[in-house]
């Protein structure tokens, strides 16, 4: 049976960007469906972009034990990863990532210790500085608040297994489809590249 892969990292070392490479360059890489409750926006489908619940709904999940994490983001709406797909995915063969943050990986940690954890390292902290600010979409207080927040993300690195540092999106991708395990002979582009070696940090 195939290991859960969980990718977290600090705020704005680009989790999203090197998954979403992932989902288009290696099919064989099974995401999750998150829950949440938020109401869908155009053009989402429940089941496809997000599992869209009800606050009783959600509750129920958490009561019933249906989910691996979750996590309340921005104060407003919750997000959770259910358990049972991730589950069956593993029995079927399937390769399962995660790319959630720190604290819903901690919770992943308790319920499947046995999951291989990968932190998304920046290049350097100015780096990590330059894609938040570049970003433009915060304010400066925000930015302040976030890069506070990423210190303290940076400094649960030695919480993981491995550690894959950004410097490009694209071997930053085939680094973690080379630590699950899989080939990284991309179907998109039928070009095969030898992984390079991560990082790797006691747990």
């Amino acid at each position: 049976m195939n290991t859960l892969t969980v990718l977290a990292g600090p705020t704005a070392v680009g989790k999203g960007t090197v998954s979403a490479y992932i989902r288009e360059h290696f099919p064989q890489v099974w995401f999750s469906v998150s829950a949440t409750t938020r109401p869908a926006r155009p053009g989402e489908v429940d089941g496809v972009h997000y599992l869209f619940r009800t606050e009783e709904e959600f509750d129920a999940m958490i009561a019933a034990g249906e989910l691996l994490e979750y996590a309340t983001v921005h104060g407003r709406y919750r997000y959770g990863t259910p358990a049972g797909p991730v589950r069956e995915a593993l029995e079927s063969g399937h390769a399962p990532l995660l790319e959630i943050d720190l604290q819903g990986a901690r919770q992943v940690k308790e319920a499947l210790p046995e999951a291989r954890f990968v932190f998304l390292a920046p290049p350097s902290w100015s780096e990590l500085v330059r894609r938040l600010i570049g970003r433009g979409t915060e304010t400066p207080e925000e930015q302040a608040r976030r890069l506070e927040t990423a210190k303290a993300e940076l400094a649960a690195e030695s919480e993981f297994d491995h550690t894959v540092v950004n410097h490009d999106v694209r071997a930053a991708a085939q680094d973690l489809v080379g630590l699950m395990g899989l080939s990284v002979d991309s179907p998109a582009d039928g070009s095969a590249e030898p992984v390079g070696s991560p990082e790797s940090n006691g747990v």
